[in-house]
């Protein structure tokens, strides 16, 4: 197998060092670990990006909720189903 040498900063090295897994890991091995991390072998189905747009387009036209009544709205549903 051939090699091939790339040349990155010093700065791209230690971050390359902080993400080894051990000290003996190789840099190819943490390269690898990261494509295998940064590429989608399943991508999205259809109806979960046609969820995804919905939910955009929710968000656009301001039909969303505060963390509060989303609280609020938890906490009557818990009353109701104990009562």
């Amino acid at each position: 197998m051939g090699a091939t040498t790339v040349w990155v900063s010093p700065e791209t090295k230690e971050r390359l060092d902080a993400i080894k897994c051990h000290p003996d890991e190789t840099y190819e091995d943490v390269i690898i670990r990261l494509i295998d991390i940064a590429i989608d072998s399943e991508p999205l189905s259809e109806e979960t990006l046609k969820a995804l747009d919905e939910s955009v387009e929710d968000i656009k036209a301001g039909r969303l909720f505060t963390l509060d009544e989303v609280r609020a709205e938890l906490r009557a549903g818990w009353r109701t189903k104990s009562e």
